[in-house]
Formats: structure tokens, sequence, C-alpha cells
């Protein structure tokens, strides 16, 4: 990898060494395994006296480039590249944590996330505790002498609300606790919590990373000894990226800058629109001055995202009716891709909650998700605006 650049500059420049074909694009490296020149290559390689790549279940150049691209993109030290996003959040958070430790996390999460702190760890002997991030002073009364990862998302899946990095940077530093904050809403191009403090940084690279809902991928970039752990436990447990999907991820950031800021900027229309609609209740996005919490967005974010929530007026039923009536827009659970995709987390993604659960971490009954596409904005609002209307 070459020197410090801009950040498109970096995302297309930053490749690997051409091969003796002297190609222009990266090559693909679909191999299982790598050879070794005698005995004694083969010893050190397995001892790590040397850098070489053994087997793609530890290191592929495809996967090694995705990883120092981005590592490059978050400011971090260095990172690991998984099959999928909650591959990245459990590998990092399995290979940390040990039985009898306590995690602190915000209570808005992504389900998957949940179900590990709520289902599966309790069975290792290690504990959660939710914290609202309405009530951030409260955090400290959490804190027990075996908590050892705050763990969070901002903005949240699929409410929007925007933690304030900067307050968790400094709470995590002061009680010695590893800060791990999900990044996948915002990529990197529009925030970096390692800069705030973040020790860790995860990723579902198969949101805007991607960007055109073709392949599953995760990342986790940060301190060089925490990712060390975590290779090593990954090493082991085999949950790493494929060769190919490194390679597409690769060249998909390549167009992360540009598409993002159509992303935006379609997202931010939409969301003007939606507020001045009648059938809308309220609409939820950070740099809408009415988000509550728009100074701590556009302190720590260059843009907004590509995601809008609004609330519908007629709760569940209502919002059914909504999705029978899109004729453009995608129905689907992905999101960050160039298409615009529209849920309704009541009756699909969080239907298994009951009410009570889902107004915990803000999901109304009538509340819409949509993941803005990269159309021209006056498709995507026409699209949404029949449905509205009818």
């Amino acid at each position: 990898m070459s020197s410090k650049k801009e950040f498109e500059t970096g995302a297309i420049r930053n490749q690997m060494p051409r091969s003796g074909y002297s190609e222009h694009t990266s090559a693909m490296y679909l191999t299982s395994s790598f050879v070794f020149d005698d005995a004694e290559d083969m010893r050190a390689s397995f001892a790590e006296e040397k850098e070489k790549n053994i087997y793609s279940r530890f290191s592929n150049p495809n996967n090694t480039e995705f990883v120092d691209k981005v590592v490059a993109m978050e400011g971090a030290e260095s990172g690991y590249a998984f099959a999928s996003g909650m591959a990245a959040i459990f590998s990092t958070l399995g290979a940390l944590l040990e039985s009898g430790d306590h995690v602190l996390s915000a209570r808005s999460v992504f389900g998957s996330t949940h179900a590990l702190f709520t289902k599966y760890f309790p069975k290792w002997n290690i504990e959660t505790s939710y914290f609202d991030i309405k009530e951030v002073d409260r955090i400290e009364a959490l804190i027990r002498p075996e908590t050892k990862i705050i763990f969070a998302e901002t903005p949240t899946n699929p409410g929007l609300e925007i933690l304030d990095l900067e307050f968790l940077g400094a709470f995590a530093k002061k009680h010695g606790i590893l800060l791990v904050i999900d990044n996948c809403f915002a990529t990197p191009y529009l925030q970096q919590p390692i800069a705030f403090g973040a020790d860790l940084v995860v990723h579902s690279a198969t949101k805007l990373m991607d960007g055109q809902g073709r392949v599953l991928g995760g990342i986790t970039v940060g301190r060089a000894e925490l990712i060390r752990e975590i290779y090593l436990f990954s090493r082991n447990t085999g949950p790493s990226l494929s060769p190919f999907n490194a390679w597409i991820l690769s060249k998909s950031l390549e167009t992360l800058a540009v598409r993002v800021d159509k992303h935006c900027e379609n997202a931010m229309d939409l969301a003007r629109y939606l507020e001045k609609h009648e059938q809308v209740n309220w609409v939820k996005y950070p740099f809408l001055k009415s988000h509550p919490q728009y100074e701590i967005a556009v302190k720590q974010m260059k843009k907004g995202g590509n995601i809008v929530a609004f609330e519908l007026k007629g709760g569940i039923e209502e919002g059914r009716n909504f999705l029978n009536r899109i004729k453009m827009c995608t129905l689907s659970a992905n999101l960050g891709d160039t298409r615009t995709i529209v849920t309704h987390p009541a009756s699909s993604t969080h239907s298994k909650l009951s009410a009570e659960e889902r107004a915990g971490v803000g999901i109304s009954d009538g509340l819409i998700r949509v993941s803005v596409g990269l159309e021209n904005i006056s498709d995507i609002v026409e699209d949404l605006s029949q449905a509205l209307n009818i």
C-alpha cells in the first residue's frame, strides 16, 4: 500500500502490487492455499517469522487489500475481514470476552446483536446491561468491576438515534473499558469513531460498502493488539471473508464517496418532503434540524447518511398497506443498495418483539425505514407520495 492520500484517492489507488502480468486492476486470488519454496520457508511462515500467505482462512491478498483500505479510511492500525457483519460482531466480542465479563450496550442495536447479548452470551456466563441514549448520564451507575466492553451503533437501526462518540470515548477511557462502535450506517466516509476514542470499529460491508446488494461481508478495524486477538480467534474458528467477496468489496470502495454523497443528497431531499406530508407524524434524519440529536450528528458526521425513518398515521395496518402500495421501490430487509428499499419493522424485521419491546428501542407501529437509493429523487418521491396519498 502507498502512503496516506485523500479519502477518494486512497480508495482507488491503494491496491496490492501488480503480478508479473502487469494487470491494471487488482487480480483475484481464488486459491484455498499457498505454496512454499522449501521446508525452511514453510517452517518460518508457520512460525510467523515472515509475512507470507499460508491458507486463505488466515489471509489472502484480496482480503488484505480490502482490509488495508478500510484501515486507512478509519484511521485504524489493523483489521480483519469476515464473511458477514454479524460474523465480525460475534468474532470481535468472542475473541475479547471471557466467562464472567460484562458488556454495557446501547439499547438500540441490531436484532441479531441483541440476540447475542440476551440468548447466546449468557450461556458462557457473559452478562449485558443496556443503557438508553437519552439518559447517558446514568451510564456510570451501570459500570461493574467486570465490565469489559461498551458497545454501540450510531446512527442506530432503525430509529436513527445518534450517540455522542466524544462522550463515549472519554467515558470508556476514564473507566478503562474497551469501546466498540458499529459504524455500518455512516461508513468511514461520513464518520470515523476512532478519532473520538473508539478502540474498535465494526462494519457490515454488505451494506453501503458493497452498495449494490451483491455480496456479504464484514470487517473490524482498530488497535493492533486487539485485532491480533481477533485474528487468532478467527483463524481458528473460520469466519473469514471469501477472496472473491473481498475483491468485490475492495472495488466497491473505489466509488464509496461518490455513491454516499448522492445517497445523502437524495435522503435529505426525501426527508424534507416527508416532513411536510399530512400523513406523516414525524420524520427522523440526522441532518434535519428537527432531529433530537442534530447538534451531535453534525459534530461527528460529514453528512446524514442514506436512511430516513418516519412514522405513518394508522399504525401496523397502515404500515402494511403502505408497503402494498409501493410500486418502484423494493421491499427488502437489506439496506445501503443503489435501489431504494422500504421496510416496515413492526410487521417484519421486529415483528417478534412485543409492542413494549419495540417501543423501548424507538420502533413505533407506524415506523417506516427507507434506505434511500441512487434513483432520481423525483422518482423516489413520486413512488412514496402515491403510496402515502391513496
